[in-house]
Parts: C-alpha cells; sequence; structure tokens
C-alpha cells in the first residue's frame, strides 16, 4: 500500500527546509558579526562607555538589514518603490562588513574569513526571500485573450417621420339651433 501525498507537499517542503537553513546561518552570521560589531564599537569608543553601547550597535546593526530585506520584498510584492530600504539596506552591511574587515587579522585571508558570516547571511536571505520569478518583480504578462466579435443587426433603412406638427385645437364649433320659420298664410 503507498500513500499519496499532494503534489504541493514536495515544494511546501522544500520551503521549510530553506528557512531553518536560513535561520540556522542567521543564527551562526548573526553571532559572528554581533561580535564583531560589538567589539569595534568597545575598541574605538570613549573610555567609560558602558558596555551596552557596543551590545547596542550589535544589535541594530544585525536587525536593520533583515528589517530592510524583509520591506523591500513586501513593497516588491505590491509594486512600492524600494529605494529607501535599499539604502538603509546598503548602509547597514556597510557598516557590518567595516566592523568585520576592522577586527580581523590584516591581510586578505583575514577580511575574507571576518566577512563570511555577514556575506553568506546576505547571499542566503536573498536566495531565499527573493521572488520566485527572479529580479523581476512583475508577474509575467498574461496571454493577450482573443477579441470577443460581436455581429449588430443594421436597422432596417426607412425615410425618418417628420417631426409632428404643433397645431392649436380648434375651439369647438355650437351646432345651430333650428329656428322655426313661419309658414305662409293662405287666404
Amino acid at each position: 500500500m503507498t500513500i499519496k501525498t499532494p503534489a504541493s507537499a514536495g515544494p511546501r517542503l522544500e520551503g521549510v527546509v530553506l528557512v531553518l537553513i536560513l535561520i540556522a546561518v542567521a543564527g551562526f552570521a548573526g553571532a559572528a558579526s554581533f561580535t564583531h560589531v560589538k567589539d569595534w564599537t568597545l575598541a574605538n569608543s570613549p573610555t567609560g562607555t558602558g558596555q551596552w553601547f557596543g551590545w547596542a550597535n550589535a544589535v541594530i546593526s544585525e536587525l536593520v538589514p533583515i528589517a530592510c530585506l524583509l520591506t523591500i520584498r513586501r513593497r516588491r510584492r505590491v509594486g512600492a518603490p524600494i529605494g529607501y530600504p535599499l539604502f538603509l539596506l546598503i548602509a547597514a552591511a556597510g557598516l557590518s562588513l567595516a566592523a568585520q574587515l576592522a577586527v580581523a587579522k590584516p591581510g586578505i585571508s583575514g577580511w575574507l574569513l571576518s566577512a563570511v558570516p555577514a556575506l553568506a547571511f546576505m547571499a542566503l536571505v536573498k536566495l531565499v526571500l527573493a521572488p520566485a520569478g527572479g529580479d523581476n518583480p512583475t508577474p509575467p504578462a498574461a496571454k493577450p485573450a482573443e477579441p470577443i466579435h460581436v455581429q449588430v443587426a443594421e436597422p432596417a433603412a426607412t425615410e425618418p417621420a417628420p417631426p409632428a406638427a404643433i397645431t392649436p385645437t380648434p375651439a369647438p364649433v355650437p351646432e345651430p339651433t333650428p329656428t322655426a320659420t313661419p309658414e305662409p298664410v293662405t287666404a
């Protein structure tokens, strides 16, 4: 006996697995990037700055790009402009990458290893959350429908009736009353 599953079960399962992978990568990339931003902030802050400031910068630099990506996705769905969230995304990602490169061992391998978590997460978010049709946010154009042909009967050619003349109704003429004529007298 075989159990049949609905046709949508395969793609749905793949979607769940992709989201779970995204969450795992987000957790590790966030932890690495978070630590780099926090350490960089505290190393470059004035003496006496509390630890909370490093944590605040790290939280902000990690959550703003995620919010931007989700906002871009939502705006694309409704056809709204994405300029501002895209600007914020680039600025936040630039800040995060700057922090990661600043705390890295000088040299290409140190910079690359330090930047991998943020770059991998951004690439994976784009892969998982991007519309299925690629970068084109507009749905494919529908196939044009055949035009509907309507046959209309031609009206019969007739002479138009002349407009009715307005004539006053004549006043009723009283009927003549019979008058008696005198009879001739005979003598």
